[in-house]
């Protein structure tokens, strides 16, 4: 690593570190390590200009952004929340599982455990703590916990940027994304059905069965939404970019037309929090598109991979380290970064070392999805501070036991790749 690359991470963890957002801290550091290395400063906005324009792929993040907002201002959430408790919720511990069910079939819509949390699952634990059914603790704890299975099943924003760096397709990363998201829903699941007797309070009374098809007639336009969005992938007839596209268009049909439930001025707000949100994302993109130049420059991820050829390390090493690293990321850093910035430097290694470039990408992205709810700084955390006003203190104590489960689930998925490649395989995947 020359001097020049050790001032650049130095400036990048320095401004970081007193609270600047991400992106402009990759942005000053890059910039840093052009003016020390004497190359063209304007490098910087080729490198983002270029990658930027090229990343047909990258539209497909504002647009699922927007279908997430979308549906959260509608009643479209409220209608898939009726259903699900409904099904679900007759069972002790119930409402438990209906935040894990309602979880698992709006990541099917939005690719986003933002909108999650901030949609459906401030809405779960209000329901979860009136009356004092259950314990606020508890009840933040399986939101936070169940809103990382969002970026996990199709459509995921963060496999669009593992899809970016690593050049393999969408459509097989989306794929792959199924089974791991019904492993983490079943491990949160069953930590549920553990602490259920102690954080159950008052047992909710049961939907009558009656109501069940109509109930499920009234979501079934929300419910349809996953199949539209895959179908099209997945029988060639859209691109990952147009589907998004049309999940965009799909529901705002249903929240202007179909349930009336969204007004022009509310259409206008959800469009200005899309911005905001897309925005916020792509400087964080561009960021890290001109700091992966960098470290290009640098060699550093052919060295890191000569480095590991040479002293033996098994592909069972290579990922339990990089794992255990990924984790301790996620305490400071955002999931995106580390997908962007930090992954890159280890995708050659991987390749290298024969391990399947698909299966080691959803298993990466499940890890920093984990980082979103990691204290100190898991993002999901201050989110229900935010949505609820439950304390801090009270999140991290609910969030642990369901924290440990979802660890679980990664080990069960690093530890078999056959699993995680189960679906791809099935749609041709040779890998």
């Amino acid at each position: 690593m020359s001097l020049a690359f050790a001032i650049c991470l130095a400036v990048l963890f320095t401004i970081a570190a007193i609270g600047a957002p991400i992106g402009y801290a990759m942005l000053v550091a890059s910039i840093a390590y052009l003016a020390v290395t004497g190359a063209d400063l304007s490098l910087a906005a080729e490198q983002l200009i270029q990658n930027i324009y090229s990343g047909y792929i990258l539209l497909a993040v504002p647009l699922f952004i927007v279908a997430a907002n979308i549906m959260n201002a509608g009643s479209i959430s409220d209608r898939l929340l009726s259903f699900c408790i409904a099904l679900v919720g007759r069972f002790r511990g119930g409402m438990g599982y209906v935040n894990i069910v309602v979880s698992l079939i709006f990541a099917g819509m939005s690719g986003s455990a933002v909108a999650d949390a901030a949609g459906p699952g401030k809405m779960m634990i209000s329901m979860m703590t009136k009356g004092g059914h259950y314990t606020k603790s508890f009840a933040a704890g399986i939101t936070a916990a169940s809103a990382t299975i969002g970026p996990i099943v199709p459509p995921s924003i963060p496999m669009v940027m593992y899809a970016l760096i690593s050049n393999q397709s969408i459509g097989y990363l989306f794929l792959a994304g199924v089974m791991p998201g019904l492993v983490m829903a079943l491990m949160l699941a069953l930590m549920n059905f553990a602490l259920a007797s102690r954080a159950e309070k008052i047992r909710e009374a049961p939907v009558p069965l009656r109501q069940l098809p109509g109930l499920t007639l009234r979501a079934l336009p929300v419910l349809f939404m996953p199949v539209i969005l895959l179908g099209g992938i997945y029988g060639g007839a859209t691109t990952p970019t147009e589907a998004a596209a049309i999940a965009a268009f799909y529901a705002l049909m249903l929240a202007m037309l179909f349930y009336r439930q969204l007004s022009l001025r509310g259409l206008g707000q959800v469009f200005s929090e899309s911005a905001r949100q897309a925005g916020t994302v792509g400087i964080v993109i561009g960021a890290a598109l001109i700091f992966n130049y960098i470290v290009a420059a640098e060699r550093i991820p052919d060295t890191l991979a000569t480095f590991l050829e040479g002293r033996e390390i098994s592909a069972l090493e290579f990922m339990i380290g990089v794992n255990i690293l990924i984790l301790l990321l996620g305490m400071l850093l955002d999931g995106g970064t580390i997908i962007l910035v930090v992954l890159p430097l280890f995708i050659p290694s991987a390749r290298a070392l024969g391990i399947d470039l698909i299966h080691f990408g959803v298993v990466t992205v499940v890890n920093t999805m984990i980082g979103l709810v990691t204290p100190p700084y898991g993002i999901l955390i201050f989110v229900i501070n935010a949505v609820t006003g439950i304390s801090i203190k009270e999140i991290i104590k609910g969030i642990l036991p369901f924290l440990a489960a979802l660890i679980f689930a990664l080990v069960v998925l690093a530890a078999l790749p056959d699993l995680v490649l189960f679906f791809p395989r099935l749609f041709g995947y040779d890998g």
